[in-house]
């Protein structure tokens, strides 16, 4: 891993050349709160002008080292040539039809791919939308029409979008959910194995945490009633949260066992992110259907459920779709990152990723005790800060690590139930020597706590 994906040149170094944002950035920021809804927020008040490898440069000038990726969008890199490529290409043929009115080939190469690249050998087939939220409820759509059963479970922690029925599927409140409702109903809510915080410790939490699961379902819902078990195998805006080893196979047996689907979100942790194609291909989980987004096409917006023909073949005809779903210059951008992805092996990049930063992230849980806990695999890592020698969650230690990191050029994300996570996302091609420099700035926060 020693530099950049290809595309527009771009310095890879961090350099600030304003204040803070700058005067253009605050500008901008002027015509933002003018005319885009409050509801809209911003985690950096910096405009981005251009983006690539592993930096971003805002208006001003300033270059950020991107430790975000736009939420696990950029995997790829902001600009990666395959992408670029193939997306200008079919530009120059057409931008849309609508798959359900003429189709075109490159939804039919994404989908071909989505089955190539999922865990499990079955028979599968795939439909492509536009979010993560949208690949969530027609996951739910499908797996009820299949099951001809309505109950969906889900877990503590979890987070799988802003539309009315995701949002019910969210554990979070503020900001997902709050005032917001009447939700969907039919939406169960279990515990979830949560190493760091499980009442009688991590030895026992993948067993005890599976038990109460089963527990629940068999008497509060009825496993005869329960159309989805819906999960992350890392959860993302919960925390980063790695379930304990051997909770995952045991809801998977369960739900085996008593004809519920199984449903893997993986919008977050999927193409590489962890360095595998899929999180859940870590414990050898296979689940009835899998959902992406984010990672999928560089960039572009792009989603899928894919699942087991059976499964997503029982809708009926026009059941599934939507007028942009698997709109053809995203499918084309997908078919680029995939490329890029088995071209630079970006799954071996993410473990080095995971070794130079689980090192690093280490070191530092030893010398500050607000870092409770460094968890996450391959790109997708966190420290989860708390109140010294305690598990107490210190939101104000994590915004304020967040704050010194983005005025010094470093762009880091915050997460979790609790507001007291740093997660750290960052391009799979990002080069090392940027990525050790952006770490170097987050001993500095650390430092600076006091």
């Amino acid at each position: 891993m020693t530099g950049p994906s290809r595309g527009p040149a771009l310095p890879q170094e961090r350099r600030l050349v304003t204040e803070i944002p700058g005067p253009r950035s605050r500008e901008l920021m002027a015509r933002k709160q003018a005319a885009v809804a409050q509801g809209v927020g911003t985690v950096m008040p910096v405009f981005a002008a251009r983006a690539g490898g592993g930096v971003l440069q805002d208006v001003d000038g300033n270059s950020f080292i991107d430790l975000g990726s736009g939420i696990a969008v950029t995997t790829v890199g902001n600009s990666a040539e395959a992408v670029v490529r193939r997306a200008a290409a079919q530009l120059e043929r057409f931008t849309h039809t609508c798959a359900m009115v003429t189709p075109y080939e490159g939804y039919v190469e994404v989908c071909e791919e989505l089955a190539r690249l999922t865990p499990g050998d079955h028979e599968k087939r795939s439909v492509l939308l536009n979010s993560g939220a949208e690949a969530v409820e027609n996951a739910v759509k499908i797996a009820r029409v299949y099951t001809g059963r309505q109950a969906v479970v889900v877990f503590d922690h979890a987070y799988h979008g802003r539309t009315n029925l995701t949002m019910a599927l969210t554990a979070k409140n503020m900001p997902y959910k709050h005032g917001f409702g009447p939700f969907a109903p039919e939406v169960h809510r279990v515990p979830v194995a949560y190493p760091f915080r499980w009442p009688t410790g991590p030895d026992n939490c993948a067993e005890e945490a599976a038990a109460q699961v089963i527990d629940q379902i068999t008497k509060q819902v009825g496993a005869d009633n329960v159309a989805a078990i819906v999960v992350e195998p890392i959860l993302g805006e919960g925390g980063f949260i790695e379930p304990a080893k051997g909770f995952l196979p045991r809801v998977e047996r369960f739900a085996r066992d008593n004809g519920i689907v199984l449903v893997a979100d993986e919008i977050q942790s999927g193409f590489c992110r962890t360095g595998r194609w899929f999180a859940c291909e870590d414990e050898g989980v296979v689940p009835d259907l899998i959902t992406t987004a984010k990672g999928i096409a560089g960039g572009l917006p792009l989603a899928a459920v894919t699942g087991r023909a059976e499964m997503m073949d029982a809708v009926h005809s026009g059941g599934l779709g939507g007028t942009y779903g698997g709109n053809p210059v995203a499918c084309a951008a997908a078919l680029g990152a995939i490329e890029t992805m088995r071209e630079l092996d970006l799954n071996a990049r993410a473990r080095r990723i995971e070794e130079i930063m689980k090192g690093r992230l280490t070191a530092l849980q030893e010398k500050f005790g607000v870092i409770g806990e460094v968890r996450g695999r391959g790109a997708m890592l966190a420290v989860e800060l708390v109140r010294p020698g305690t598990k107490e969650p210190d939101p104000e230690s994590t915004a304020a690590v967040a704050r010194h990191c983005h005025r010094s050029g470093v762009l880091v994300l915050t997460t979790g139930t609790y507001g007291n996570v740093v997660r750290f996302l960052p391009p799979l091609v990002i080069g090392e020597d940027l990525l050790n420099e952006g770490l170097d700035v987050l001993a500095e926060a650390f430092a600076g706590l006091g």
